[in-house]
């Protein structure tokens, strides 16, 4: 069974097999080994019933998609099975792969990405007239994690497992302070 995890927003979201749960938590580092824990047991599975891990590892918020890779990673190391990270754009374009991906960055412009285009920040003015060479726009609502898992399964037959590491598409505000100083 593949657990997927994502940390990338406020609250903390798990898919095992067909279960799917999201848990409004206040503190993602205190809350997410406990539920975890919950969640696989809720699903009547056990820690040796995981084959692999799929992380959402961006784009989202910066600190928790720091905390859930290195949990995923620990996790993965003392099972001995693969972590594999998950875009939100590869969720988003595994339901609309014909789609340009644009997700509001809460800063003022937007995360965009599609088949044939790199993830990477816009505003608004480029999105007008980029998005037009794709037949739809999604990223305006949550994306399925459901999916997680297939796209977890085809990275591992592909052997695409590459190291996890966070998807950043722009400087974090420590370092943009710091240029600027």
């Amino acid at each position: 069974m593949i657990l997927v995890i994502n940390t990338s927003g406020k609250d903390l979201e798990f898919v095992l097999g067909d279960k799917y749960k999201s848990v409004v938590v206040e503190k993602q580092s205190v809350a997410l080994p406990v539920e975890t824990e919950k969640f696989i047991s809720e699903c009547g599975a056990t820690w040796q019933d995981i084959t692999a891990i799929g992380i959402v590892v961006g784009p989202g918020s910066f600190t928790g998609i720091r905390l859930g890779i290195a949990y995923a990673k620990g996790v993965a190391m003392g099972l001995d099975i693969p972590v594999v990270g998950i875009s939100a754009f590869d969720l988003y374009l595994a339901a609309t792969p014909d789609a340009f991906v644009a997700i509001d960055s809460g800063r003022g412009d937007f995360f965009v990405a599609a088949n044939g285009l790199e993830p990477q920040t816009m505003d608004i003015e480029e999105i007008e007239t980029k998005q037009m060479e794709w037949p739809r726009t999604v990223g305006h609502r949550p994306f399925d994690l459901k999916l997680g898992a297939q796209i977890v399964k085809q990275k591992i037959a592909a052997g695409d497992i590459a190291p996890v590491v966070p998807m950043y598409l722009r400087p974090s505000y420590a370092e943009q302070n710091k240029k600027e100083n």
